[in-house]
């Protein structure tokens, strides 16, 4: 097996987000971790945020990473989650 490198890693993660886009008939990309978030803040009466959104998503790989072999997806998800929460943090500054 040949070593990935973090260049490689991001760029999967990437990808991985603009095929979303397509794959879910959404022309701006696949980002449904605000309506996520509002049926969960909705059934359980919390405030959690989109930003909280996708770091749980992060927290819920790294966890998968602790535990049996290693499967390349989980660091190439976080690493597209961590920029999706930046992407959200961005859009939440701003307003």
């Amino acid at each position: 097996m040949s070593a990935v490198t973090a260049d490689q890693i991001l760029a999967a993660a990437g990808a991985d987000i603009a095929q979303r886009g397509p794959l879910r008939d959404q022309p701006t990309g696949e980002r449904s971790m605000s309506r996520a978030i509002a049926a969960f803040n909705a059934l359980h009466g919390t405030c959690l945020t989109e930003v909280q959104g996708w770091q749980f998503m992060e927290l819920l790989k790294h966890a998968r990473a602790t535990g049996g072999k290693h499967h390349p997806d989980d660091h190439q998800d976080r690493a597209a989650y961590a920029a999706l929460a930046g992407e959200a943090a961005a859009r939440e500054a701003a307003r």
